[in-house]
């Protein structure tokens, strides 16, 4: 539900209304609901993210075999868009009706049959895939509105075939151009997840998965002027036994 997702760079330079990217606490969370915000968020404009692919999730895609792939929060499609192109069996699940219908006309632009790729249009905190998948990622799932992030995180793991896969990205300090950037450290309004932090989240019984990457990567990408800026990524790469 694009609750991530700074993909890259922005279409557009960020308005008052981008979503900021650190892990507000409880009480600093605007009484708004997910499905309203997000669906505000994307209706309120032509486009909101790039249409490029998020590299990590292309860099791990490329070195396991296609099969089924799920993207948790797929925002206008382009991680799910490379998968389909890529010999993969994908399904993207957006909270954002209009984010799905610009995904599915993207895929549908690009000529992508309705049998290797789709979109779903569902809040994740209750949408149950009804199947399991190869690979299952979750990229820039921050919220600037309540979202039960970690309970979503837990199901995503059920949603993972046995062998299969379950990246998780997320930002690891916020971009360069972000007022959080400016803001003095410790407060818990501004805390991104460790690797380690996720992984304690997600409470897998270590005889059922294994870790293949926790650690933090750096990336550039253009700030919203077009400038290039260093991002720092927390990405955690299971594999279920």
């Amino acid at each position: 539900m694009s609750t991530h997702r700074h993909r890259e760079a922005p279409a557009s330079p960020p308005t008052a209304s981008s979503p900021p990217t650190a892990r507000p606490r409880e009480e600093d969370w605007p009484d708004v609901a997910a499905a309203d915000f997000w669906e505000e968020r994307y209706a309120g404009s032509d486009q909101v993210w790039s249409g490029r692919a998020n590299r990590t999730v292309t860099d791990v895609a490329a070195g396991l075999t296609p099969g089924r792939a799920l993207d948790l929060g797929c925002g206008e499609g382009a991680d799910v868009i490379w998968l389909a192109r890529h010999g993969w069996d994908a399904t993207g699940v957006d909270i954002s009706p209009t984010a799905v219908r610009r995904a599915t006309a993207a895929a549908e632009t690009l000529g992508l049959a309705a049998e290797v790729i789709r979109f779903h249009a569902a809040d994740l905190s209750s949408w149950t895939a009804g199947r399991q998948y190869d690979l299952v990622t979750a990229s820039f799932l921050h919220s600037p509105v309540q979202l039960p992030r970690e309970a979503i995180l837990r199901r995503a793991a059920e949603f993972v075939a046995p062998g299969g896969h379950l990246l998780v990205v997320a930002h690891a300090a916020p971009p360069p151009w972000s007022t959080h950037a400016h803001e003095h450290e410790g407060g818990p309004a501004h805390q991104f997840p460790t690797p380690q932090e996720e992984l304690d989240v997600l409470a897998l019984d270590p005889t059922d998965w294994s870790t293949a990457v926790a650690e933090i990567r750096s990336r550039t990408a253009a700030d919203p002027d077009g400038h290039e800026a260093v991002l720092e990524d927390s990405v955690l790469l299971l594999r279920r036994r």
